[in-house]
């Protein structure tokens, strides 16, 4: 296919997805301006003490702080699986850093920092600057407007068009809540995880949290050494409920809530009840575009973002509208990666995309295939549904596939969560993958050893 002229391509957030959507962006040759509101980049692992003003996150009103991290997060997966593909998460001995090899957030970022830094991208991000409005124009462009606080008094308008818009504004900042009977009259406070920090406010507090991804199970055991009593609701707790967390006198397992009641009680399906003093959901987030102007061709409806091609590109307005980072249940960083260099090759026309009509057909029969598998909408963007999708991007890229020992070391990783809680982060047994890993990651730092000694 022959090449189109570069683009002017706007990208809404300076997190993982954004930073690395610059780059394959510029790398074909497109003209790039990236949108962060924040002062600094990073995204979700910008950490902060501050949490927003409503605990649950339900007030359109609240004042929002965008951080989701907790003070003590260590990453729940290998470094040497997460790193971008040409720029491996290895340990670096830079003053401040962390050698783990499930580092802290601040970890993270300093990563991220340097990948930015490295590929000169810093320059291109308009902190502080947010954006409100990005619509079509009769013109095939994009307006984006967007604001700057220059200082309390002074704010800066500005309205610009693009002939491209590239959405990675992240998944962690509008709150998903649990639905549950009897919560109107329920005395008890409610909190999601989004604004949790640090254990010592649930100090000698009957503490109900609902939950079984990883956030719950961290942060009900870190609650658990200050609380008086933790009881985790899980979906997955399907039987043998309640019982009592192996190694702890004060944590529960037990089934959904049933209901909850005027007087304080939570019921559960599983016939116990307690009464708590707190509910946590760490129920995960709802996408959110409040800024993205469609006329109501895209939409989020019970969590699916759609219509999009392959999670990526809306028909209607492929492929100028494109978005990165909307699947999960897999490796963030390179999954990002991968969409950014499929986006950044089509908008450069050196690689074809369907015709609308197409991208269409394939749509409805990706959903079709989801509702006769029974797979709920909310989990259209879920991965565990679509292994190959990787493998598919690659392809479509004209890139190598995802490494073996990436998609085996991801695997292990994820069954030793559920397997090794308490463990799996400082104690491994796949030091055979860890150096084919570092064989690989030598062709981009010459000076890394095959195998790389990292502390516990």
């Amino acid at each position: 296919m022959s090449q189109n002229s570069p683009k002017n391509v706007a990208v809404i957030g300076a997190g993982p997805a954004g930073l690395v959507a610059a780059r394959e962006l510029q790398r074909e040759g497109h003209i790039v301006v990236v949108f962060e509101r924040e002062n600094q980049l990073g995204g979700t692992w910008i950490y902060t003490p501050h949490t927003d003003s409503d605990p649950i996150g339900v007030d359109p009103n609240r004042r929002i702080v965008h951080s989701s991290l907790y003070s003590s997060l260590r990453v729940n997966l290998p470094r040497e699986v997460m790193g971008f593909r040409d720029y491996p998460f290895v340990a670096t001995k830079k003053p401040n850093r962390d050698p783990r090899r499930y580092p802290g957030h601040r970890e993270v970022l300093d990563y991220l920092n340097d990948f930015a830094s490295d590929f000169g991208h810093i320059e291109l991000v308009r902190f502080g600057t947010e954006v409100g409005y990005v619509g079509l124009l009769e013109n095939g462009k994009w307006k984006v407007s967007s604001r700057k606080s220059e200082n309390d008094d002074h704010v800066v308008f500005v309205n610009e068009e693009y002939d491209a818009v590239v959405i990675c504004n992240g998944r962690f900042t509008e709150p998903q809540i649990a639905d549950i009977p009897g919560i109107e009259v329920w005395p008890g406070k409610q909190i999601h995880s989004h604004n949790y920090r640090v254990p010592e406010p649930f100090r000698d507090q009957v503490i109900v949290v609902i939950g079984a991804a990883t956030s719950a199970s961290d942060i009900s055991r870190e609650i658990a050494e200050v609380a008086k009593e933790v009881h985790i609701s899980s979906r997955s707790a399907l039987s043998g409920t309640p019982k009592k967390v192996h190694g702890y006198e004060n944590l529960w397992l037990h089934s959904m809530i049933e209901a909850v009641g005027i007087g304080g009680g939570v019921n559960f399906h599983d016939g116990s009840k307690v009464h708590a003093d707190i509910i946590m959901h760490c129920t995960g987030y709802k996408y959110h575009f409040p800024f993205l102007e469609t006329n109501g061709i895209v939409t989020v409806d019970d969590n699916r973002v759609g219509p999009l091609y392959k999670h990526i590109f809306p028909p209607a307005f492929a492929p100028s509208l494109s978005f990165v980072g909307m699947p999960w249940k897999l490796i963030p960083f390179p999954r990002c990666e991968l969409q950014s260099k499929w986006i950044a090759g089509v908008l450069s026309g050196r690689i074809s995309l369907l015709s609308k009509e197409d991208m269409i057909a394939d749509i409805d029969a990706f959903y079709s295939s989801l509702d006769t598998s029974c797979i709920p909408k909310r989990y259209t963007h879920n991965m565990d549904f679509q292994l190959d999708y990787e493998d598919w991007l690659a392809a479509e890229c004209g890139s190598p596939p995802p490494e073996k020992w990436r998609k085996e070391m991801f695997f292990i990783a994820r069954e030793k969560i559920k397997t090794q809680t308490e463990i799996y982060r400082d104690q491994w047994d796949d030091d055979d993958l860890i150096i084919q890993a570092h064989q690989d990651f030598v062709q981009f730092i010459p000076e890394l050893p095959q195998v790389q000694k990292l502390s516990t």
